[in-house]
């Protein structure tokens, strides 16, 4: 249930996150994974109905092979509130999802923040570009999965 953006609001993270499985599906389905130092990651155009932008959205992701849960929660912890500072980067009507490896749990936060700064800037800049294709808005049916 995610309203269009209000460009005189400031959006936050909170209303902005994929929850459901296939929201993630569809947005690996429709997507590249690209590499960061820490972290892998993926953007996908938001399957649109042709009215306003859909809000920008993020999902994280922490696989019980980065650890015990308490440390896995510490890292999505760590990732949501760099994320959270830095939102408004996020560009409009995407989906961006973030794979982080071992090494977020115990790298400074400011190089964390950093790195994600720099994600953010370089989806802004594919988006602007067209690397993101509009035609990712519709991924074939055969590759979701529920």
């Amino acid at each position: 249930m995610n309203l269009p953006a209000n460009p005189g609001r400031r959006q936050t993270l909170k209303g902005s996150r994929l929850r459901k499985h296939s929201e993630f599906q569809r947005a690996y389905a429709a997507a590249r994974k690209r590499q960061s130092a820490s972290m892998s990651w993926f953007l996908a155009a938001q399957a649109g109905d042709g009215g306003a932008a859909p809000a920008s959205r993020v999902g994280l992701t922490a696989g019980k092979v980065l650890g015990k849960a308490h440390e896995r929660n510490r890292i999505k912890r760590r990732m949501r509130e760099a994320l959270r500072r830095n939102i408004d980067l996020l560009p409009q009507g995407f989906d961006l999802i973030l794979h982080p490896r071992r090494a977020v749990l115990t790298m400074e936060f400011g190089k964390l923040e950093a790195e994600i700064v720099r994600i953010l800037k370089e989806a802004g800049a594919e988006v602007r570009r067209g690397a993101v294709p509009a035609e990712a808005q519709h991924p074939p049916a055969a590759r979701l999965r529920s």
